[in-house]
């Protein structure tokens, strides 16, 4: 089974630890701030989408510039901050889904390509042990563990 090399890199590990410390920034400075909800939080709640975010603007000059309309309920401050954290955060979030789609995809056909010259070498030793190849029955023995259905089944 032959494929193509899609995937061919080597981070140093001064710019894996550069990441790293990017990161916890990033949850240093973000994570006070976030929230999480449930799933079922996440079903029920209104959700704003691209073609919410004019309408929202819309109503976020009116309310500001002409708020007798606005009902007692709404506190203009809290609607405003929460305004102002989606422009804020909009913009961080497709950048982050942008990197996290990248890094995903990398990993996958990483993965994949790990995974094929993995089965390639397995398939090699399974045949040395075939034909009595010195050193193979103990590699094939070791490794077709991951094939066999009844270790499998009680494993899971």
């Amino acid at each position: 089974m032959i494929t193509k090399n899609a995937v061919s890199i080597q981070f140093p590990e001064a710019d894996l630890q550069a990441v790293k410390e990017a990161l916890a920034t990033l949850k240093t400075i973000l994570g006070p701030q976030l929230i999480a909800l449930s799933p079922s939080e996440r079903q029920t709640v209104p959700k704003m989408s691209d073609g919410t975010l004019p309408f929202v603007e819309k109503v976020m000059d009116y309310a500001q510039s002409d708020n007798q309309f606005l009902p007692p309920y709404v506190d203009l401050q809290e609607l405003e901050k929460d305004w102002l954290a989606v422009k804020e955060l909009m913009p961080l979030l497709r950048d982050l889904q942008q990197l996290e789609s990248n890094l995903n995809d990398t990993l996958m056909m990483a993965g994949s390509e790990a995974y094929v010259g993995a089965l390639s070498y397995y398939n090699s030793v399974k045949y040395g042990a075939k034909v009595n190849a010195a050193d193979a029955k103990v590699i094939y023995e070791d490794l077709k563990q991951r094939f066999d259905k009844s270790a499998n089944r009680a494993s899971n």
